[in-house]
């Protein structure tokens, strides 16, 4: 009886040992991955001079919404910001569509050559997406779409991501449930639209998030497809203006930055329960 007594103990002081170390490691790990995004917001209410100033303040010194006005008097940041809605809005909305149909027919619907279609979709995700940069850019000229709205977030709704994700989650849908909706006389897309779809609300979460920031902070494409400074998205329209040929003022580009993660950061705690229950039954059940 007393050897077990001791073992209890000792294993309840391992398991408070193996506690404490998490808690300090998640500690630790999250001071890493926040850090860059306090920088960004201490040097977005700074001068630009402390943003390179070494050793630097690492402690807020002097306080001021200078960055955030110059942003706003000398710059197109307003329309930028709202290029940025239209198009990673857009490439969201029309990829939830999709991928949503298209993960129930692959998820749900026998056809012939639905692997072989599905995983020849699912390729396209390992070609890097430079490569596609001028076939696509051709593609928009020829289609008188350069320089336009759709143009800019047409290309990000055929990333098969999110198809990927929407057909793992729809196979884990009970297959009894939609057979008795079925003998209950229900078609097709009263399936789909009465019981698919809200039983994939977290799926919907995890590709939306996913997507906008995707489309949000893309900046490769933005900067090829468009011409005039007024049809640039956040980031593009940012980095264009916060550097010249001599310096690069830091003060704007990091206001902007700041500017442009808020959305963001929003979006995240917005769905942030729809997306990891998105991720943990996905995983679980795909």
């Amino acid at each position: 009886m007393l050897t077990q007594t001791n073992e209890l103990r000792q294993y309840t002081l391992v398991e408070k040992v193996w506690f404490y170390f998490s808690l300090g490691l998640l500690f630790v790990l999250a001071f890493i991955f926040l850090f860059p995004l306090y920088w960004m917001f201490l040097g977005a209410f700074e001068p630009s001079s402390l943003a390179i100033k070494m050793p630097p303040n690492f402690l807020p010194v002097h306080l001021t919404l200078h960055n955030f006005e110059k942003l706003f008097t000398s710059t197109k940041a307003l329309r930028w910001f709202i290029n940025s809605i239209i198009v990673a809005g857009s490439s969201t909305v029309l990829t939830l569509i999709f991928a949503s149909m298209a993960g129930y027919a692959f998820g749900k619907k026998k056809f012939p050559g639905r692997e072989l279609i599905f995983w020849v979709l699912i390729t396209a995700m390992m070609v890097p997406k430079q490569v596609m940069m001028i076939p696509l850019y051709i593609l928009m000229n020829k289609y008188h779409l350069y320089n336009t709205y759709p143009g800019m977030f047409l290309p990000m709704v055929a990333w098969p991501f999110g198809l990927f994700l929407m057909k793992q989650f729809m196979q884990s849908i009970p297959e009894d449930l939609l057979l008795s909706a079925k003998i209950d006389g229900a078609g097709e897309w009263k399936i789909f639209i009465s019981i698919v779809l809200p039983l994939s609300i977290p799926a919907f979460g995890t590709v939306g998030i996913l997507y906008f920031i995707n489309t949000w902070n893309d900046y490769m494409w933005q900067l090829v497809i468009t011409k005039d400074i007024i049809m640039s998205t956040l980031p593009v329209g940012i980095a264009k203006v916060a550097r010249n040929e001599f310096i690069v003022d830091y003060g704007r580009l990091m206001s902007g930055a700041a500017f442009g993660a808020v959305p963001m950061i929003a979006i995240f705690l917005f769905f942030q329960k729809y997306f990891i229950s998105g991720i943990t039954m996905g995983a679980l059940k795909g």
